[in-house]
């Protein structure tokens, strides 16, 4: 049997580990997901796209700036922790989904003004951790996603619901009466820091072509 190339046995096991996850869940009584406990490896440095791709399939969550709407702060940067996910565990799209809330400041921004920016960081996991890297470290590995955020059609939005509620099935017992809805990041630039240098810039069409 051939052997495999390094990027495609990594490729390999982040698949496997990543279905893996879906069974062992965040506990065992959750039954979902647990991006941090089978970690796979991170791909090669120098393959930007392919590090954008997995840093955005394994975070759960992220720090996304808006334009404010808050009159103390209005026309400036405001950022807001929120739950994420790109796609079940093994069939990661490259596009974060959101579960949002009119009742929202973010979404208050979003309305006025649609363009956002998402930072991802693998300090969410235990890789930084392990590896003694500190948060702001590039070795620790973050990307910054560009575009604008829109509601999702209703045939996108049943990829979007189970995407998000495998990962977050809290979700699932948020109250209706705060009128939830699926939306997406249209990502339009990809910047990716994990090495010494600066960032490095990733096209769209070299970020949705990677294949795992």
């Amino acid at each position: 049997m051939a052997e495999l190339a390094p990027w495609r046995a990594a490729a390999l096991w982040a698949r496997l580990a990543l279905l893996a996850s879906s069974v062992l869940g965040r506990s065992s009584l959750s039954g979902s997901w647990d991006g941090a406990s089978l970690l796979p490896p991170l791909p090669p440095r120098e393959d930007a796209a392919r590090v954008a791709r997995f840093v955005a399939h394994v975070c759960d969550w992220g720090a996304l700036a808006t334009v404010s709407t808050i009159e103390e702060v209005r026309g400036q940067s405001f950022a807001d922790i929120l739950s994420l996910s790109d796609g079940p565990p093994g069939r990661g799209s490259g596009v974060p989904y959101f579960y949002l809330s009119p009742l929202q400041t973010t979404v208050s921004d979003l309305q006025a003004n649609s363009h956002a920016t998402l930072t991802l960081s693998l300090a969410q996991t235990d890789f930084c951790r392990k590896n003694g890297f500190d948060p702001q470290s590039p070795l620790c590995v973050h990307i910054m996603l560009s575009g604008t955020v829109t509601k999702v059609n209703a045939t996108e939005a049943v990829f979007a619901k189970s995407s998000l509620f495998t990962r977050h099935p809290e979700m699932k017992t948020w109250p209706s009466s705060h009128n939830w809805f699926f939306s997406k990041l249209n990502v339009t630039n990809i910047w990716v820091l994990d090495y010494f240098g600066g960032p490095k810039v990733v096209t769209p069409e070299e970020y949705f072509s990677v294949k795992f």
